[in-house]
Order: structure tokens, then C-alpha cells, then sequence
């Protein structure tokens, strides 16, 4: 633990306030220690949160939080803002089960204006808030705080095109450091890397303003002329920004590592009645040797070595065979295109952006657009597959039932971290996808447990299926898989014997889980077999003529009930004259806060102790044999 001086005895922007100039480099030196100590025990986003350090302090030296508010964009840049209000004694906890959050949460403290999460959202909300305080007659400061990865986004554009025309004082404040998680791609970094290397343009343009404003007379006139001319006059003397256009007052770029530069902006901003755009270069993982050379590396990690930056686990995951996978098809098969949305590390896909560079698209942070434009290719015959966190899917609901599923354009979605994902919490648990996606008419979803029914399943969804067919898998590695389990199909399997009265039905990981349940439940003399759905929509009607045969059927499933798989299958079940009992498990209508998987899976009794314990309480109880029961 290091030997923290100033830190400890900041409890909120006051004390920060209280700080001399000179203290303020130490502070800025212990945040980043205390950064680099808690993310290497608990994981967490490290790289984003070194780069805003200098960023954060000066803003909690400008402002009057909490009467002032801050929407930052994804909040996983954060950290410091919590340490530095009041969260200090809680931060050893960051992302762990009841402690505090890796991203703002309004219930945490009265310093987070609005829960984040996901990327675009900060301008929208921040400017809702700006109205709202308007309408209020609260004449204090609103920010919203985003990243230049965020900015590719069309949410942000969207809030960027409403909020230039508000006539009081909004701030937006760019953070400009090149990267969303990978390197960002796309006409609008290219445009920021052209004002970063010419600021002398704003220079210019306050200069001619001042310079024609003192002209007696026709000074004003003059810079009237020139800010309403289209002419390249105007393009010459009176250079505008992007921002301008949309209405912004700009201001930048600046410094993003000296307080100083930073302070002197927040103030020269405040004074504008209007929205302002404020423009900071900073470096993503400044200050930490390891996470500045690998910012990517260190966006999001695990525990690591401090010393050394590397990982204390490392192990072949689904991303990585999935990466692998469809690198061996490409190979063979030209029309494959790899798509994602700024995540082409997490979803396995560096190997192909370096091999297949012609038919790799990395889109930015715009989901929506990754969609549409994939079906555009598979409408003349690309075979597109989309690498995306399932969490992140949800955002293209809209052009998966408009542009894929009734256009009938096949489309294949490579769902990674399918299901609960730990200690990001509620924001992005992937528990969501199959209710959304099962809704939709003529999709195909597999949901395969082990490596080679990943494999299977994916060529199956490229080469067999038609139109919008779905291929999940979950955050990490294979979990427990018995010796005679040699082959997974991509339909369903079935495990154990066939002679019992009781089964479960499952699929994805908690197959393992059930496998597990099983043995312990047959050392207590109880007898189960197992159904392993794969491909989960549509379902085989021969697994259902198989459940049917059973007295008692126990469905668990690591997803949302309402929506779920394990209501489609009892419906099928009572259609064919299903007369047993019939158990859901599955996540009710609710939120999986932040905790491991391992905890989340107990607190939901989905993992083998859930499931023993479910099915000797139900085993006990002398239950008709004239329809189901859920729970």
C-alpha cells in the first residue's frame, strides 16, 4: 500500500479546493498510485480513469459540485471523481459484491447526477438536465464529459445537433485521447487530429475578432459580415470548427494534464451564455508505464502484476476460438466480413483485422450502424458477422428487426459475454439478449457450453442457416465437462439415463452447472437426466417429445424470465400434452447488481447448489401429474 499524504483527507471538493498550487501534483500523484493499487487487486478500467486524472481535479477546483452536475459519458472513467468526493475509505471495494460501483451511481452518492454505463449517452442526458434546470430557475452549471471514442456514436450527434441551439450556459468537455477501448476509426478522429495539430486557427480567429472590434464604427459590422458569409473569404479569416457550425462556442485545444490550463478554460467557459464545447488532449494511461504503452490492454483488466503489468490469469477464452475460428473460414471462403463496434480486441478479432484487412470493419462506437451496414453487405451476398458484447446489442433492436430479420438479410451476431459478467454490474450484465432476440420472427439462436460447439455452431449460422441467426457464448473460458461428454451437437444432447422420472433442461455454461448438480444429487441416490438445448430458437420438436416423456422438468436459465427460452418451451410442452411438473429458474424482472459470476449465480440459485437444492425441494412435495408449476 503506498503512503498516501493529501488524498485521505479529501472528502469533497471543498477540501480540494483548500489545496496550494503546489500541493495539487502530489494529489494528482497519489490518485494515480491509489488508481493503479485497487485495479490490480480487483480489475477494473484503469487506462480511461490515469488519463482524466488532472482533468478531474480541475474540474472539482472550478465548479461547485454537487450544486453544479456532471453526466460523464460511460462513467467508467470515473475513479477519480469518486476518491474525490468522499468515497476514499470505500475505495478498496470498487466493483466488488456491495461495495462501490466502477461507474456513477445516483443511489451511491448525491456527486453523481445520472447513472452511466454505456457509450453516447452523456450530452443527451447532461442537456436534459440543463432544461430542466432552466425551467426550475436554477441558474448553476451542467457538463457532460465524453470521450472522443464516444463521439462516433450518433447518440452524441444527435444531442450535439439539439444542444447548439440552447442560449444559456451548457458545457460539453471533449476528452481527446485517440482511443475508445481499440483505436478509434472513422472520419471524425482523423478531423480531431487536424485541429490538434493546427490550433493556431482559434488563435487567429479570436485575434480578428478583437482586431475588428476595436474598429470605431465598422469593426462590429465587419465580424457580422464575416460570421454569417459562406465565401471563402470566411474560410481564410474566420475559420470555423465543426462544433462552431453546430452552434458550440469552442474552446481548445487544451492541455489536458496541466491544472492550470484547465482551470483557466472552465472559467473562460462559465462566462458564456451559451452551449460551449471545450476541447482536452490527454493520454490514455498516463502515468503507469505498463497501461501507457497498452492502453487497450489496460481499458478494462483483471488483476495484474504491479511490477510487471501482466495479467495473474491468463487462459484460452470464447473470444479468442471464436477470432480463431473465423479467421480458418475466411481463409477459404472470401466473402466473410468481420464487423465490430470499436471492440476489436475484447471480441477476438485482431488477427482477422490483421490478416483479412479488406474485409474487417471496425465501425466506432455505433452498434445501430454495424447492423444496417452489414446487412447492406449481406444483401449482395457478403456473409457479415458482427462481433458484439451482448450487452451492447440491446442498442440495435430497431435495424435487427427492420434490416435483418424483414429483409430477410443474413446476418450472423457473435454475442460475446452472453449472460452475467461480474463486476460491471447492472449496465452490463448479458442477460438481456435472448428475451430480445426471441422475440424477433425467423432468427436462428445457438447457445453452445463448450469450444468445439462454438465452432459448430458458427458454421452452421454461416453456412447452413438463413437470415438473422445468433451464436452466444459467455465472458471467459470452458467450465466443468465430463470425460464421456465427447461431442456437443448443434441441436440439443442428452445426458444421463432416460429411465428416470426427472430433468433438467439447460443451456450455455449452466450445462456444467447441471452436470455437477447431477452427480451430487445421484450420490444422495436421486436420479436426473439432462437436456442440453444448443440451438435455442427454434427448438427441436423432438427435444420437446423428449421432455414430455418426463414426470418432473426443471428449466434453468442464465437470462431474463419474461421472454425467455424456458416459457417458450413450456408452451411447447403443454401443446403436445405435457401432464408432469414443470420449474422455471431463471433472472425475474429485475437488475444483477455488481459481484463475481461465481456470487451472481449463487445469490440467483442457477449454479449446482441452486439447482440440488431446487429439485430435492421439489422432489419432496407430492405435486399433481395435470400441468406445471413455475417459480
Amino acid at each position: 500500500m503506498g503512503e498516501y499524504k493529501i488524498l485521505p483527507a479529501i472528502h469533497s471538493p471543498k477540501d480540494v479546493k483548500r489545496l496550494s498550487e503546489e500541493e495539487i501534483p502530489q494529489l494528482c500523484a497519489e490518485i494515480r498510485e491509489k488508481l493503479v493499487e485497487v485495479v490490480s487487486v480487483n480489475g477494473g478500467h484503469l487506462s480511461p480513469n490515469l488519463g482524466v486524472v488532472e482533468l478531474t481535479v480541475a474540474l472539482h477546483r472550478s465548479f461547485r459540485f454537487p450544486k453544479d452536475s456532471i453526466v460523464w459519458d460511460v462513467g467508467h472513467q470515473s475513479y477519480t471523481h469518486k476518491l474525490l468526493t468522499g468515497r476514499y475509505d470505500k475505495f478498496d471495494t470498487l466493483r466488488l459484491k456491495d461495495g462501490i460501483s466502477g461507474f456513477p451511481k445516483t443511489e451511491e452518492s448525491i456527486y453523481d447526477d445520472f447513472n452511466t454505463g454505456h457509450s453516447s449517452t452523456s450530452i443527451s442526458a447532461a442537456f436534459g438536465i440543463a432544461n430542466a434546470k432552466l425551467l426550475s430557475g436554477d441558474n448553476s452549471h451542467t457538463i457532460a464529459v465524453i470521450g472522443d471514442g464516444s463521439f462516433t456514436g450518433g447518440l452524441a450527434f444527435e444531442a450535439v445537433n439539439n444542444a447548439g441551439r440552447f442560449n444559456k450556459n451548457f458545457i460539453v468537455i471533449l476528452n481527446d485521447n485517440k482511443m475508445s477501448i481499440s483505436k478509434n476509426v472513422g472520419a471524425f478522429p482523423r478531423y480531431l487530429t487536424t485541429v490538434r495539430i493546427q490550433p493556431w486557427y482559434i488563435r487567429v480567429k479570436r485575434g480578428t475578432e478583437k482586431v475588428l472590434s476595436k474598429i470605431p464604427l465598422i469593426g462590429r459590422l465587419v465580424r457580422g459580415v464575416l460570421r454569417r458569409s459562406k465565401s471563402k473569404i470566411k474560410n481564410m479569416v474566420y475559420k470555423n470548427t465543426l462544433f462552431d457550425d453546430f452552434g458550440f462556442t469552442y474552446l481548445g485545444p487544451i492541455d489536458g494534464h496541466s491544472v492550470e490550463e484547465l482551470e483557466n478554460a472552465f472559467s473562460v467557459a462559465k462566462k458564456e451564455n451559451k452551449a460551449v464545447l471545450i476541447h482536452v488532449v490527454t493520454k490514455k494511461g498516463k502515468g503507469y508505464q505498463p497501461a501507457e504503452k497498452s492502453p487497450g490492454e489496460f481499458h478494462g483488466i483483471g488483476k495484474f502484476d504491479i511490477d510487471s503489468g501482466e495479467p495473474l490469469s491468463s487462459h484460452k477464452g470464447f473470444s479468442a476460438v471464436f477470432g480463431k475460428t473465423l479467421c480458418e473460414f475466411a481463409e477459404d471462403d472470401s466473402k466473410i466480413c468481420a464487423i465490430t463496434a470499436a471492440m476489436t480486441g475484447g471480441t477476438g478479432l485482431t488477427e482477422f483485422s490483421k490478416q483479412y484487412r479488406n474485409r474487417f470493419f471496425d465501425v466506432g462506437i455505433a452498434e445501430e450502424h454495424a447492423v444496417t451496414f452489414g446487412c447492406g453487405l449481406a444483401s449482395k451476398g457478403m456473409r457479415p458477422v458482427f462481433a458484439v458484447y451482448s450487452t451492447f446489442l440491446q442498442r440495435a433492436y430497431d435495424q435487427l428487426i427492420h434490416d435483418a430479420a424483414l429483409g430477410n438479410n443474413h446476418l450472423v451476431l457473435a454475442v460475446d459475454r452472453a449472460g452475467i459478467v461480474g463486476s460491471d454490474g447492472e449496465t452490463h450484465q448479458g442477460v438481456f439478449d435472448v428475451s430480445m432476440l426471441n422475440s424477433i420472427p425467423q432468427t436462428t439462436i445457438y447457445s453452445p457450453t463448450y469450444f468445439d460447439g462454438l465452432k459448430s455452431a458458427l458454421k452452421s449460422a454461416i453456412y447452413v442457416d438463413d437470415g438473422l441467426v445468433s451464436v452466444r457464448y459467455p465472458r471467459g473460458g470452458e467450465l466443468y465437462r465430463p470425460d464421456d461428454f465427447t461431442h456437443e451437437s448443434v441441436d440439443f444432447d442428452i445426458y444421463g439415463s432416460e429411465d428416470c422420472d426427472m430433468l433438467i433442461v439447460t443451456y450455455g455454461r449452466l450445462f456444467s452447472y447441471a452436470l455437477r448438480a447431477k452427480e451430487r444429487l445421484a450420490n444422495e441416490g436421486i436420479e436426473v437426466c439432462i437436456l442440453k438445448l444448443c440451438r435455442i430458437k427454434p427448438i427441436n420438436r423432438k427435444a420437446i417429445d423428449f421432455a414430455a416423456g418426463f414426470g418432473k422438468v426443471w428449466f434453468f436459465e442464465e437470462g431474463i424470465l419474461n421472454g425467455g427460452i424456458a416459457r417458450t418451451f413450456s408452451d411447447m410442452l403443454n401443446l403436445c400434452g405435457f401432464e408432469g411438473s414443470y420449474h422455471i429458474r431463471a433472472i425475474r424482472d429485475g437488475f444483477v447488481k455488481q459481484m463475481s459470476v461465481d456470487e451472481a449465480l449463487h445469490m440467483l440459485r442457477l449454479d449446482s447448489d441452486g439447482m440440488v437444492e431446487n429439485i430435492k425441494k421439489r422432489n419432496s412435495v407430492h405435486e399433481k401429474k395435470t400441468g406445471y408449476t413455475g417459480i
